[in-house]
This record gives C-alpha cells, structure tokens and sequence, in this order.
C-alpha cells in the first residue's frame, strides 16, 4: 500500500513538528515540508504552483494559536486536497 504524500505546513512549530513526528512514528514516509523561505503562503502564485508540482494527497495546516488551544483542540486536521 503506497504511503499519502502529506504536505505539513509550520513543521518547524512546536505543533508542526509535533505532527511531523506522530505522522512518522505512524508508519508515513511521503511527508513533505517546506520552509517560509522556500514557500511563502502568501504568495497565491507560489502556492499554486508548489500544488500543481507537488500533488499531495493530503495537506495539515495547524496554526498555532496558544498553549490552551493546543491542549483542547485535537491534532485530526488533515484533509483531503482532491476535489
């Protein structure tokens, strides 16, 4: 069984690297990062073109936003980016 290519976003974040970290130890070995100096998600153009190279099958964007929300709110934020 092929592994999902997963996109992590922040994985350099204390909650990115986190779920980097859970999704390896889960067995995925198709994981790809990208630091903010090699991909701006502000840029539209970027991102677009970073998704049409890239294809993930599935992208986590976890933005942190205190240590309480990360303690109440569940890591399940993977979604699917094929339409």
């Amino acid at each position: 069984m092929r592994s999902p290519k997963i996109y992590v976003a922040g994985h350099r974040g204390m909650v990115g690297s986190a779920i980097v970290r859970s999704l390896r130890a889960q067995g995925h070995t198709n994981i790809v990062t990208h630091t903010h100096s090699e991909l701006d998600l502000t840029d539209q153009v970027a991102v677009r073109a970073f998704f049409s190279v890239e294809k993930p099958d599935q992208v986590i964007w976890r933005q942190q936003r205190s240590a309480v929300s990360m303690l109440i709110t569940p890591i399940r934020a993977i979604s699917s980016t094929k339409t």
